[in-house]
């Protein structure tokens, strides 16, 4: 039960102060502070609930956060950064994948579904690490036992009349392990000198799971748990496989660190996991707003969402690892609310949102911040491609001003669509060059240094052209 509860707090928790977890952000987002700040704290939240006496924490909810802000400014990069940050089951969906009940479309209990299943690949994971050196132990006596096969005995048909007598002679198994044989090529195993030898190994067939089978509504659950009933009731098949050593030391370790690991207590681990420090994203929320009355299709919509509320506000769902509890899990929110507003959003489901932050529109300065700076930079992608054919692309600081000064232009005159500008404008700045960078580099030129003069000549027509921008950018 200890062991349980260690494992569960090193994977469910996130110790960086919020400071530290909006220092991380800042690395990879551009701005947004405000959203930056609610997400830490929501994320420090947890931890300090988790160090209050049981009494009081379960008295203590998360606050979800509703995130409001065009495409393109960040609400989505926050929470892949996040994902990657969080040690917590984490998971992001969008919510037009899901339909009212009685539609054609998701059951929104899948998101907890999903969530758990994270949780169980995260514990299962940490699980094969804690075993990973006595399944590797295992699987090169297994290995030894294919390379270094114990001669067959010839079998006495008076033996079993007269007890077994060749048993006598017989050593036990542990003294076959420290065999000359077996020795000399367990030295040469350990050295690496056998990885390319090609043996035959007996490998579990595993079957193809039945997809499409069972799809739409809550069907999907009853689809996962017939599968599974029906991989238990039936023998596992095996068939023989010729590979490598290398591929079978790796095929025959997964196999033993299956057989340590307690598949019983990872389900009910992972059950914990995802209650206490599941987070849900949930993007395209205000895609399910409904404005004024709800008529025709948009009786779906507020359908999705009275369907949603249950969830938030905290109820139990069923899964195949068993019930989960929605109470305590992280409900971020986010939509561009162009055309609704979160007060479009049905009022059970608002009050479950009392962190609201607005991200604000992306301009001239943050422009040139997101070419440059973070560590995945649009140019240093560019950059770095074409010097996989052998280019050195070069952007001067006139350009990189000139490509933001454009972007805020063709964002204010037609749609906002945030950075997502920068990609578009990029791509067709640099169409020509990609398209001849292997006759270039063929021909000897090695470099090529965009400034203002080049995006200019690339690009003036379609900044100009409003009409045109509307369909190109």
């Amino acid at each position: 039960m200890a062991d349980k509860k260690t494992i569960s707090n090193e994977l469910g928790l996130n110790d960086q102060t919020p400071r530290e977890i909006v220092a991380e952000l800042d690395k990879y987002i551009v701005g947004q502070d405000e959203a930056k700040k609610s997400v830490a704290i929501a994320l420090r939240n947890r931890w300090r609930s988790h160090k209050l006496p049981d009494e009081m924490r379960d008295d203590v909810i998360p606050k979800n956060i509703l995130m409001i802000g065009s495409t393109g400014v960040g609400k989505t990069e926050i929470a892949r950064r996040l994902a990657k940050l969080v040690k917590a089951p984490f998971i992001k969906v969008e919510a037009t994948k899901f339909t009212e009940v009685g539609y054609v479309g998701r059951d929104v209990e899948s998101i907890i579904r999903d969530l758990v299943q994270t949780a169980v690949r995260m514990v299962r994971k940490q699980r094969t690490e804690e075993v990973k050196e006595k399944a590797a132990a295992n699987a090169i006596e297994r290995l030894l036992d294919v390379l270094v096969p114990e001669p067959k005995r010839s079998q006495n048909p008076l033996g079993k009349l007269f007890g077994n007598v060749e048993n006598d002679n017989a050593q036990p198994d542990e003294d076959n392990n420290k065999k000359p044989g077996r020795e000399f090529v367990r030295k040469r195993l350990e050295a690496g000198k056998l990885e390319e030898q090609v043996i035959e190994l007996e490998v579990a067939d595993h079957a193809k799971p039945m997809v499409g089978m069972f799809s739409g509504s809550s069907l999907e659950g009853m689809g996962d748990n017939l599968q599974d009933m029906v991989n238990s009731l039936v023998p596992k098949r095996m068939r023989k496989r010729k590979v490598t050593v290398a591929t079978a030391r790796k095929i025959l370790e997964q196999e033993e660190a299956e057989k340590l690991i307690d598949m019983e207590e990872v389900s009910e681990t992972a059950v914990e996991l995802a209650e206490r420090s599941g987070i849900v994203f949930l993007d395209e929320i205000d895609k399910v707003a409904v404005k004024g009355s709800s008529s025709g299709p948009d009786v779906s919509r507020e359908g999705v969402q009275r369907d949603i509320l249950p969830i938030v506000e905290g109820s139990t769902v069923m899964t195949k690892y068993g019930p989960v509890k929605t109470d305590y899990i992280l409900f971020i929110a986010a939509g561009a609310f162009h055309t609704a507003k979160p007060s479009d959003l049905i009022p059970e489901l608002q009050g479950r949102f009392p962190i609201r932050v607005e991200l604000k529109s992306l301009l001239k300065a943050d422009f040139e911040k997101i070419l440059t700076e973070p560590q995945n930079a649009l140019l240093k992608q560019y950059e770095a491609l074409l010097q996989t054919e052998g280019l050195k692309l070069k952007f001067n600081a006139d350009a990189i001003e000139r490509l933001a000064d454009l972007a805020e232009h063709v964002n204010e005159q037609s749609e906002d669509i945030g950075a997502r500008r920068l990609h578009t404008l990029l791509e067709k700045l640099l169409e020509q060059i990609s398209f001849e960078a292997p006759d270039m580099v063929k021909a000897g030129k090695t470099e090529v240094i965009i400034d203002a003069a080049y995006v200019d000549e690339r690009l003036k027509e379609i900044a100009k052209n409003r009409d045109l921008s509307q369909f190109i950018l």
